[in-house]
């Protein structure tokens, strides 16, 4: 059998030119062929060399705008695609941003302490050397776009001020148009027809100032020659009800040596979160729980890099998973849904405020990778290096935290109520474990390490029998810990 040239066991090769030697290629005169070689066989590409724009990314779903702590880099440093340029606040942490793109860092567009919003340019990045004037030109057009657009909205403030005295005026023609004589239909209320009858005015010669021409009481009065009683009531009334609509604007003068002190960006998280849960109906429900024994295990455990809040996470997440209705969720109001893991927010306080890094699927890790991870979490809240994934901020759903538990314990705190976080059904807050006086069935006294826990729940999806039901659990689970262990 011949060898077909189709069957060639030869590479191919994906040149710029194409061959001449093909077995299927026209033979061609000389003139077309001439013909032919005149036009270009393939248009060849030409990469054109870009500047881009460097973005304020959002770092979590909650985050609207991001405050430069400190550029990495500095104009004119060369940059490779993957390489740290800039460290952005977010709402929760501090986090390197990494360039997409090989280039020259032209401009800074936003300096280190400067915010700007999710998704506006911070930075210029240059391909080449060549680009770098264009480029610093764009970062001017940018930074100044602000600028021009609050200049352009002062101007058109003046001329609404100076139009309401025609427009006020415009009514006076409209109705003196309406007095000229001829047939018309004369509109008056039912008390302007009565006075004018009282006070035998023709109606049909008054002219109404009302609406669309319309004859009101004081008009008819006004045509009898009668001073209108009613309009000192009205004017004593206006005057008497003025004062009230500025009474309530003014605010409170600072006190002397007062400071002002903005919202930092977690500070107006925690704000935003905290005005969004007072829209969800909550209640509260108190249990005292016996301490003796998850006390004794901390101190059996403690050394071996066990903590209090590993044990109280793992004993919660146990709980839950027998009472999936308060690890469920509410987010609009109209439905609520059984999350498929329980992912334990713990409450953090840092620097400035607060954050809930979440241990995942606490109910199946072992205690001692949960105490590990719980290390490593308050490690980074604490020098805000946490990732979205590893903290309450909606980063998926999977990584959501589904409970919250808060304790002040440390603090010798007994007792405290916690608020709701938004989009959870429930959220625990732990007191100190603090020795008491208990009588047991038969009358005799004893003294017992005693917490109290307080659960704040969201009362459309979670009832109270359901929250009993959830903590008479959890005591059980607590007053006998071995199953923490297992």
């Amino acid at each position: 059998m011949a060898s077909s040239p189709f069957l060639s066991k030869s590479p191919i090769s994906f040149s710029s030119s194409v061959s001449t030697s093909l077995p299927w290629r026209p033979s061609l005169s000389s003139s077309s062929s001439a013909a032919f070689r005149s036009k270009p066989r393939r248009r060849s590409l030409t990469v054109q060399s870009k500047i881009r724009e460097i973005f304020m990314p959002a770092l979590s779903s909650t985050m609207t705008e991001g405050k430069i702590v400190s550029w990495i880099k500095s104009e004119g440093d060369v940059l490779s695609k993957g390489e740290s340029v800039v460290v952005v606040e977010s709402d929760k942490a501090d986090m390197d941003v990494e360039t997409f793109y090989d280039g020259i860092l032209a401009a800074i567009v936003v300096g280190e302490g400067e915010s700007a919003p999710v998704g506006a340019a911070i930075g210029i990045l240059a391909e080449t050397e060549a680009e770098l004037e264009e480029a610093k030109a764009k970062a001017k057009t940018d930074s100044g776009a602000a600028k021009p657009e609050a200049a352009a909205v002062t101007p058109s403030t003046p001329p609404v001020t100076a139009n309401p005295a025609p427009a006020i005026a415009q009514p006076a023609p409209a109705a003196t148009s309406a007095a000229p004589a001829g047939p018309r239909k004369t509109v008056a209320t039912p008390f302007a027809k009565k006075l004018a009858k009282q006070h035998k005015v023709d109606i049909a010669a008054v002219v109404g100032t009302g609406p669309f021409g319309r004859i009101t009481p004081a008009d008819v009065e006004a045509a009898a020659g009668i001073q209108p009683k009613k309009s000192v009531a009205v004017e004593s009334a206006t005057a008497a009800a003025a004062p009230s609509k500025p009474a309530a604007a003014p605010a409170l003068p600072l006190l002397p040596g007062s400071t002002v002190v903005p919202f930092t960006t977690m500070q107006a998280a925690v704000s935003k979160n905290m005005i969004e849960s007072l829209s969800v109906p909550t209640f509260r429900v108190g249990y005292p729980v016996n301490s003796d024994a998850i006390d004794a295990l901390y101190a059996k455990l403690k050394s071996k890099g066990v903590t209090m809040t590993a044990l109280l996470a793992k004993a919660v997440a146990l709980a839950l998973a027998q009472h999936p209705v308060v690890n469920a969720s509410c987010k609009d109001g109209k439905s609520f849904y059984y999350n498929s893991s329980i992912n334990i927010a713990v409450a953090v306080a840092i620097d400035g405020g607060l954050i809930t890094p979440v241990l995942q699927d606490a109910d199946k890790v072992d205690l001692y990778l949960l105490s590990q991870k719980w290390k490593e979490l308050v490690g980074k809240a604490r020098s805000k290096q946490l990732q979205p994934h590893e903290y309450n901020s909606g980063y998926t759903e999977s990584y959501v935290g589904t409970f919250t538990l808060s304790n002040l314990g440390m603090f010798g705190v007994d007792r405290f109520d916690a608020i709701l976080p938004p989009g959870q059904g429930a959220i625990m807050a732990v007191g100190a474990s603090k020795p008491t006086v208990v009588a047991d069935a038969d009358g005799f006294f004893s003294v017992k390490s005693k917490m109290l826990v307080n659960v704040t729940a969201d009362h459309r999806i979670v009832y109270g029998a359901d929250l009993a039901a959830f903590l008479k659990t959890f005591a059980k689970i607590v007053e006998n810990p071995e199953s923490l262990t297992l």
